[in-house]
């Protein structure tokens, strides 16, 4: 019920009060109404006192965010704070009710949450009933805090090491870009753990180590059968073996490749468990043109995978031993990459303090279209075939971001005649200002360093 009505039904009632005659009922209507235009009147108050809080807790809100942000880009100095916040704050505030409004904007730097602005609000209502009871305004305060620099970041990059990457210059740039990229993004760390990095050359397969033969994530199904020696046991009198016995060679002369899982796990993060081989991960003898790509020693070998570090000098050295070598299976990347930022096995991430909040970021780099993974009626090397890798790739992309990560695409498309735009590195992206077609090597390095910008900005916790 509007102000006036209530103010009028009183006046009405007290009219009627003053003409009434029956004394009892005029004595006990006097009595009643004295708590009852009371109560009704202090919730009228406290309601408009309330409500002038609440609009100011917003506009105090929206201040402290706008001002964390300024600061930190350097629009504004700390001694600039208070006036910039009068700014601000005057422009949201718009409750007629409140007076004697006012703010003060506090900014304190390398606290246990980062550094931090801390705005207060006061304001009073004048009160139309309680005055009555000698209670001329009803006073009211709240404050808002915004922090910043308590969010860790984890990125992790998939880079394309096919041998198209050796043509016009593709490769080098990618290695002098990836480490400018580290360096950018390592400079943002204040304390060691605040920035991890993990690095995940690809090619059909990946590396993830030879001497990792013995873990119990690995599935040697498909090896087995294929490394090893038939013995025959028994020969006919022609000389024709009727009798064999097959010997699977030693796990220790693995190289280290692995190929996709099995599906549907090659686009989940499911943990790999012993109880289910569909989990593992298919070790491989990557074999092209007579030479292992994982085999250490081979000239051009595929780098091993880096976990998350912060070990900066390590993931350079890595970055720069990169070489062009074997057919593209992005997927694979991605998925490793991924993989990189769980905290179970194969990679076993770091784990996380609850303490900070974590944003998780994928890059994926590749200059030409899927073309081979582990399926051989998906693609020969050269072709793809009927968009099937695309189609497995795509199922991993919404995965991966429906899990809170953002995924960031560059494709280098300098073949002539160019390749067409491709459509799943676009569609993987989290956005079209996340997808980056490039025409010439040297765009390589300014693509990752809009990247590190990008991911530099100012991420406000609370």
């Amino acid at each position: 019920m509007p102000i006036a009505s209530i103010t009028r039904y009183i006046r009405e009632a007290a009219s009627r009060f003053i003409g009434a005659n029956q004394g009892n009922i005029a004595v006990i209507f006097a009595i009643a109404c004295v708590p009852l235009i009371s109560f009704v009147g202090a919730a009228i108050d406290y309601s408009r006192a309330n409500s002038a809080r609440s609009s100011m807790q917003s506009a105090l809100d929206s201040t402290a965010l706008m001002l964390s942000k300024d600061l930190s880009q350097g629009l504004i100095k700390p001694s600039e704070i208070n006036a910039k916040a009068q700014l601000y704050f005057g422009a949201l505030y718009t409750n007629t009710d409140a007076q004697s409004v006012s703010i003060s904007a506090t900014y304190t730097a390398n606290t246990s949450i980062g550094s931090t602005i801390q705005v207060k609000g006061s304001g009073a209502i004048m009160t139309d009933f309680m005055k009555v009871a000698h209670v001329p305004s009803l006073d009211f305060n709240t404050t808002s805090t915004a922090a910043w620099g308590n969010v860790r970041m984890r990125v992790a990059m998939a880079l394309d090491n096919t041998g198209s990457m050796g043509q016009s210059g593709k490769i080098g740039a990618l290695r002098t870009a990836a480490s400018n990229l580290v360096d950018q993004l390592s400079a943002l760390a204040k304390n060691p753990g605040d920035v991890y990095i993990s690095v995940v050359p690809f090619a059909k397969d990946v590396n993830v180590g030879a001497s990792n033969y013995n873990q119990n994530w690995i599935d040697w199904t498909d090896w087995d059968k294929a490394n090893g020696t038939n013995v025959c046991n028994s020969r006919d009198r022609w000389g024709n073996c009727t009798s064999s016995t097959w010997t699977p060679a030693a796990h220790s002369t693995w190289t280290g490749c692995v190929t996709d899982r099995t599906q549907p796990f090659d686009t989940q993060n499911t943990a790999p468990a012993i109880s289910n081989v569909a989990t593992l991960f298919p070790a491989d003898e990557y074999h092209e043109n007579g030479q292992s790509y994982c085999k250490p020693g081979n000239n051009p070998p595929l780098q091993q995978i880096a976990p998350l570090s912060y070990d900066w000098a390590s993931l350079k050295t890595m970055i720069n031993a990169m070489q062009p070598t074997g057919g593209t299976n992005q997927p694979i990347g991605l998925a490793w990459a991924w993989q990189s930022l769980q905290q179970t096995a194969p990679l076993n991430a770091p784990a996380e303090d609850s303490n900070y909040t974590y944003s998780k970021v994928i890059i994926l780099l590749s200059d030409g279209l899927n073309t081979e993974d582990r399926w051989p009626a998906y693609g020969n090397g050269n072709t793809q075939y009927g968009g099937q890798i695309d189609a497995r790739q795509k199922i991993l992309c919404d995965n991966i971001k429906a899990q809170g990560i953002t995924i960031y695409t560059i494709q280098v498309n300098t073949g002539t005649p160019a390749d067409p735009t491709s459509p799943v590195l676009s569609y993987c992206a989290s956005g079209p200002q996340n997808f980056y077609l490039l025409y010439s090597a040297s765009q390589v390095i300014a693509a990752f360093n809009s990247i590190g910008t990008s991911l530099s900005k100012l991420r406000v916790a609370q």
